[in-house]
């Protein structure tokens, strides 16, 4: 049973496998993009991959490891040289798998792998100058950490017995005078403040009865012309009715 055996064989051999996973990485290398299965293209990823990563130290033990799983020397010289220049800033994912759908022949899923940087229509960030990622909390500790350097020269330079000395030497009445000197104005001017407020206040308060008052006059007003219009009215109700009733009164006498 091979239950948790994630390694696709390929159908062959472990030594066969190696080989034919060592051809295509050195294919790959040489051209940048190569057609093969789909199976086999997964497979070379994770077979090429970490040998790339490997490239980025550019040592005598890193070529000797590189070259135990290619045993090509122009594939090593290619992948330390023209291929880690493209890939050597990017922090793995060096490889891309596109499905290139089926074979006629045995309907076989083919693949293309290719290097990511070595794709122009699908690189986006080709010639563009990679910029160093700025963080608000790496540039805000140069300020600090020079103000603790001069407060601390600062601090080293300042003779402490003078310092010492002038303190006891500082007579306490002298610090005291100026201090009431200064509260006083300043009491002065808060009780100015204070009642500038309340007569403020009470202005208001005077204007809004007198608008209050206003008002109320009006309204009596309104009102004294609403009664004088009812008095003419039936004043005039009064002068119509009399002539009515000395008329009904001779109708009745004749």
């Amino acid at each position: 049973m091979r239950h948790g055996d994630k390694v696709n064989n390929l159908g062959r051999t472990a030594s066969h496998r190696r080989a034919l996973l060592a051809n295509l990485a050195i294919n790959l290398i040489e051209h940048k993009r190569i057609t093969t299965t789909l199976a086999k293209a997964k497979a070379l990823r994770v077979y090429v991959e970490p040998l790339v990563t490997k490239a980025k130290d550019n040592t005598t033990h890193q070529r000797r490891q590189v070259f135990s799983y290619l045993q090509n020397k122009e594939a090593v010289k290619e992948l330390f040289s023209t291929v880690i220049e493209k890939v050597g800033e990017r922090p793995g994912g060096y490889t891309r798998v596109i499905k290139l759908g089926f074979r006629r022949g045995d309907g076989a899923e083919t693949a293309m792998i290719e290097f990511v940087d070595f794709n122009e229509t699908y690189n986006p960030n080709e010639g563009k100058v990679k910029q160093a990622k700025k963080t608000r909390r790496g540039g805000a500790k140069k300020p600090v950490e020079t103000a603790a350097v001069v407060a601390e020269e600062t601090v080293v330079d300042a003779p402490v017995e003078e310092v010492v000395e002038m303190v006891e030497a500082a007579p306490v009445a002298e610090v005291v005078a100026p201090v009431e000197e200064v509260a006083e104005p300043v009491f002065e001017e808060v009780v100015e403040a204070a009642a500038t407020e309340e007569v403020a206040a009470a202005e208001e308060t005077v204007a809004e009865a007198a608008e209050e008052v206003a008002a109320a006059e009006e309204t009596v007003a309104e009102a004294a012309e609403e009664v004088a219009a009812e008095e003419t009215v039936a004043e005039a109700a009064e002068d119509t009715a009399a002539p009515a009733e000395e008329e009904e009164k001779k109708d009745g006498e004749a």
